[in-house]
């Protein structure tokens, strides 16, 4: 995307990282404090600008790739401890999770929020905008740290595991504790609440649609309610979203892809799917690549098989490839999530919303032959069908590792060379160690 993001000088505040003792390690230093709507967006631009790529990270502790002697030593390296789940003694060298950084996004939203009444030169319309987006980012933060470093809501006692700390203020000497998952998820809700009060922008133009809008709010909920299985406010958002935003890319014409950031799918172009450096050491595993049948137009869409065992990932490398919510998202949330319910003629609808998505995706032979498959389907069936058209549709787009979190947490196992690492089913792994060197900072983090 060209244009996506400009990285502004901050003019307000400027962080850095210190040696501090203190919760975040973060100290704001600079001579101005922000006073106008202007200098507000830009330092909510920074926040934007900074929020980490992790969702990409996590593609390598899924199923979705192998690791060879054919990478480069950088790229072992950087990804091979991640890949097998290696936590306890990585490589030195191992690409690291950003925990600081959600923190530090986090900091400008709290202070933006605060500021709400003391914003100069501004319409009522511009410094309510800032503020939901602000309320929205502050909640997307907390979704994806607890999906990364807490325990599935699905598979734990939301009301007693602890997971990460709340931060909803932009104190910085504060020393957190941890929050329970059930704590996180209420407040992230909270947050999806109050943002529908302040935001009042639908859509933004191309290059500026990292930015959070109306519909985002219904996107990251559906999301949201489908981690903790609560079926049917997940349905209620998703059906709620695709009133206003339906559209989906047709594969059998179309040159862009759904998650590129110009797509008729995109909601919000946040994060990249794929970057550079985890693209150049992706290579689809042969157990993924069997989940697409001829006829998918995936195959060559999304792929490019350069040999049997060597397919390469095409849908991510560049921020042209930024999708942090699209349509064909929202449209498998509605199927798994009427699925699920399975009353009511949810079965029926379930069925209608995949086939409405996989028309868009399968040639007339391969769509006439899913069609009468899935019409013949039990719920248990369906439910599989479903999660596998999400793990085809949804691939490399950072969703793969949280959905099998989020259900059924396989046994999977992973060769290099003569090694084997086995991720067992329900593994502890499936949740991402706190780093040691913000326990360190801060011991609360350890209990």
């Amino acid at each position: 995307m060209k244009n996506k993001i400009n990285i502004l000088s901050l003019l307000a505040v400027v962080f850095v990282f210190a040696s501090c003792d203190n919760f975040l390690d973060i100290q704001p230093v600079g001579k101005v404090i922000p006073r106008t709507a202007k200098e507000f967006r830009e330092m909510l631009t920074q926040s934007y600008s900074a929020l980490p790529n992790d969702r990409s990270l996590s593609t390598f502790r899924s199923d979705e790739l192998i690791m060879d002697g054919s990478l480069t030593a950088n790229d072992i390296n950087s990804y091979k401890d991640i890949w097998s789940w290696n936590d306890y003694a990585p490589n030195e060298n191992t690409a690291a999770f950003n925990w600081r950084r959600y923190y530090q996004s986090m900091f400008i939203a709290n202070y933006t929020i605060e500021s709400k009444d003391i914003i100069e030169e501004g319409t009522p319309q511009e410094i309510n905008q800032l503020v939901g987006e602000s309320y929205m980012l502050r909640a997307y933060i907390h979704f994806l740290l607890v999906n990364l470093y807490g325990p599935a809501y699905t598979h734990c006692d939301p009301q007693s595991a602890k997971a990460i700390p709340l931060k909803l203020n932009s104190d910085t000497e504060a020393v957190l504790k941890r929050n329970t998952v059930g704590e996180i998820y209420q407040s992230i809700l909270s947050d999806l609440n109050s943002a529908v009060q302040y935001l009042n922008v639908d859509q933004w133009d191309l290059g500026y649609n990292y930015r959070f809008t109306t519909l985002s709010v219904e996107a990251l909920r559906s999301r949201v309610y489908l981690y903790m299985g609560d079926w049917k406010q997940s349905l209620k958002a998703s059906e709620e979203l695709l009133k206003h935003k339906n559209s989906l890319v047709d594969l059998s014409t179309s040159t862009t892809l759904p998650n590129e950031y110009n797509s008729i799918e995109s909601i919000i172009a946040l994060e990249t799917s794929m970057t550079a450096q985890h693209v150049r050491a992706a290579k689809v595993a042969s157990s993924f690549w069997k989940l697409y049948v001829s006829g998918d137009y995936r195959r060559t869409k999304y792929y490019k098989q350069v040999t049997a065992s060597n397919i390469q990932v095409l849908k991510g490398g560049s921020n042209q490839y930024a999708c942090s919510f699209r349509t064909g998202e929202v449209y498998l949330n509605a199927a798994e999530a009427n699925c699920q319910l399975g009353n009511d003629g949810g079965m029926e609808s379930a069925k209608d919303y995949l086939l409405t998505l996989m028309k868009h995706r399968y040639n007339t032979n391969t769509y006439a032959n899913k069609e009468t498959a899935i019409n013949g389907m039990t719920q248990s069936e369906l439910l599989e069908e479903i999660y596998n058209e999400r793990a085809r549709e949804l691939a490399f787009e950072g969703h793969r590792w949280f959905d099998l979190r989020r259900t059924t947490q396989p046994l999977i196992e992973k060769k290099f060379g003569t090694e084997v690492y086995t991720l067992s089913a329900n593994d502890e792994r499936y949740t991402i160690r706190i780093p040691s060197d913000a326990i360190e900072a801060n011991p609360e983090l350890s209990n």
